[in-house]
């Protein structure tokens, strides 16, 4: 008889409740502007509720860093507060220092919700801020139903997942950006107080673990793959990085990102930049092309959020078509050099 009354008091402690949400998104900028994930971040905090109270937090050096706070505090009028961490550490994207800056702005503003895009640089400061802060992070969420309730992909996105959100604050989420549009509003009339965060009480150790060595990045005039409305992919069956050419000549004459799977990222047609899949970047743009892809598990979960899907190849049982709005069962090195010819150039 006694265990029903233990039972619902464990339950009654394990039940998270927000009674005021105040939300902190860890923004990326680059050029004096957010860049188009932040604001994807912050179109997924809107949905936590309508009365959250949104923070950015950016941190860096140099003049562009107070160009972005100036377009932070101005780009949504949900925001209401941006925060600025002028140090020469938070210059380059280390885990280290930034999940110390982490720790530190929620010890001061408490907050209930801490946000950031699933991307690259997410991925790598959420974790360790996380174990810092020794609560259990959820990450790739597309879907926030309340402000403890979520839904993830699993299985590569064969299945989905939701959970329920039971630790202590702050709940910690990394959010996939295609799943979260942006809303046009207009901010003109909001402009959020730009705060200093004061650095002088930061925890240095630890920090000087890691170090920034270089970045590297390859120039192109062609649209970003994790933002371009057309997104044009090759697969491995184009055999080499030459033919791999004809992709990328196809995707000029569309005003074109170019893709490429997993496979053909490791056989070396391409830098891995490129990459869509579980692995690589998830895209979603209005129009997806996919030349010589079969359509393996792992490239799907990056791309079958795509509005309409074109795929072309000369197996006729690829997977890819199971998700394919259009498809065309022929040889690449016949479809490619015939759309080239017929296409006109991009005005």
């Amino acid at each position: 008889m006694a265990t029903l009354p233990m039972l619902r008091a464990y339950r009654s402690r394990s039940t998270t409740t927000f009674r005021y949400l105040s939300t902190l998104i860890l923004a990326e900028h680059e050029g004096g502007f957010l860049k188009a994930q932040t604001l994807n971040a912050i179109a997924a905090a809107n949905f936590l509720s309508k009365d959250n109270s949104i923070s950015l937090l950016l941190a860096g050096s140099g003049p562009s860093l107070q160009e972005a706070a100036a377009h932070a505090a101005s780009c949504h009028p949900s925001i209401s507060q941006v925060l600025l961490a002028k140090s020469d550490k938070f210059t380059y994207p280390l885990a280290e220092p930034w999940a110390k800056l982490l720790q530190l702005v929620q010890k001061t503003g408490g907050y209930s919700h801490i946000i950031s895009a699933s991307g690259s640089f997410g991925k790598n400061i959420l974790p360790r801020a996380a174990a810092l802060l020794d609560v259990s992070p959820i990450s790739d969420v597309i879907k926030i139903s309340e402000p403890n309730l979520f839904v993830r992909p699993i299985y590569a996105g064969n299945a989905l997942c939701t959970v329920r959100y039971v630790g202590s604050n702050p709940c910690m989420l990394s959010i996939r950006s295609t799943s979260f549009p942006v809303i046009s509003v207009d901010s003109k009339s909001n402009t959020a107080p730009i705060d200093e965060v004061d650095l002088s009480t930061i925890d240095e150790d630890g920090i000087s673990k890691s170090r920034y060595i270089k970045q590297t990045t390859q120039e192109s005039e062609r649209p970003d793959l994790g933002n371009a409305r057309v997104v044009i992919t090759g697969g491995r069956a184009l055999k080499s990085a030459e033919n791999f050419k004809m992709v990328e000549q196809l995707a000029e004459k569309l005003g074109a990102a170019v893709g490429a799977t997993r496979a053909a990222v490791d056989a070396g047609y391409v830098p891995n930049e490129l990459q869509v899949g579980q692995t690589g970047k998830i895209v979603a743009p209005e129009l997806y092309m996919a030349f010589g892809v079969s359509g393996a598990i792992q490239h799907l979960a990056g791309m079958r959020d795509s509005k309409v899907i074109v795929a072309v190849n000369k197996d006729a049982d690829a997977p890819i078509f199971q998700v394919a709005d259009y498809g065309l069962v022929g040889d690449l090195f016949e479809v490619i050099p015939e759309l080239l010819e017929k296409m006109p150039e991009k005005k």
